[in-house]
């Protein structure tokens, strides 16, 4: 932790930075086409200044624009890219979650928090696509997954706390937890248990076990999961068979990271 970078002076900021990132983030999966004005709106830029914004990202080829709308193009992927192949992380991870996958014949992937979203930043199928939400870069509400939830689980007190004042759980399926208290026992459970176990709360026929991973000075860092069509696997058998997999790829990654 530095001060200078985890909170620096105002003087220190590029605004046009940040807010080029913010238009950038203003598109996703439900609004992949927006005008100037629905920009303006989504990130508090006067239309003007949004307008500018969508010039130079289009310019720089970030966007491109057809009949008032502005969509973003695949050179976009490079700024994910770049994470992916420089952080410490995914490169530590992804062989050890190669052999886990292929030795249970499962889906296996790894995540982080990022705000109340869980980042999937490595992944392996084994042959089985449970989900297109288990490749690196997808992003998903944190509280009914089973990566997203074991992180959760183990933050502060205090930031749990904040966390469930402030969210808002949908529906997503029929399974999916909503109630505040009894998504604060879910996290309750996972923290005292060590691992997460959701059934079908992202979606329908996916069941998901997840452990914490911490890095050499026991700080949680990210979260591992494998994933199954509950077709062939029940809760009780993911406890028996794939738990004890998960422990011990678990701990060969807290000696790396």
């Amino acid at each position: 932790m530095d001060p200078e970078y985890d909170t620096p002076a105002q003087r220190d900021l590029v605004a046009s930075l940040e807010k080029g990132l913010q238009v950038i983030a203003a598109f996703d999966q439900e609004r992949s086409r927006l005008t100037i004005a629905e920009v303006a709106e989504r990130t508090g830029l006067t239309r003007a200044a949004a307008r500018r914004y969508l010039i130079t990202l289009t310019h720089l080829g970030y966007m491109r624009h057809e009949n008032k709308l502005f969509a973003l193009t695949p050179m976009v992927l490079r700024l994910g890219q770049s994470y992916l192949h420089s952080a410490r992380l995914p490169r530590i991870v992804q062989p050890l979650l190669y052999r886990l996958a292929y030795a249970q014949g499962e889906a296996a992937s790894v995540g982080v928090l990022d705000q109340d979203q869980l980042v999937c930043v490595a992944a392996v199928s084994a042959g089985q696509l449970v989900s297109v939400t288990l490749q690196p870069g997808t992003r998903v509400p944190a509280y009914c997954t089973a990566n997203g939830r074991v992180l959760l689980a183990h933050l502060p007190q205090p930031r749990i706390d904040e966390f469930l004042a402030r969210a808002q759980p949908e529906q997503i399926t029929e399974y999916t937890i909503v109630h505040k208290e009894r998504l604060a026992l879910e996290l309750a459970r996972a923290r005292a248990q060590g691992y997460a176990l959701v059934d079908q709360e992202l979606e329908l026929g996916l069941r998901t076990i997840a452990v914490p991973l911490k890095n050499f000075r026991g700080e949680i860092v990210a979260a591992m999961n494998i994933s199954v069509h509950a077709g062939r696997m029940r809760r009780e058998q993911m406890v028996e068979r794939c738990l004890p997999a998960l422990i011990k790829i678990q701990v060969e990654l807290n000696a790396l990271l």
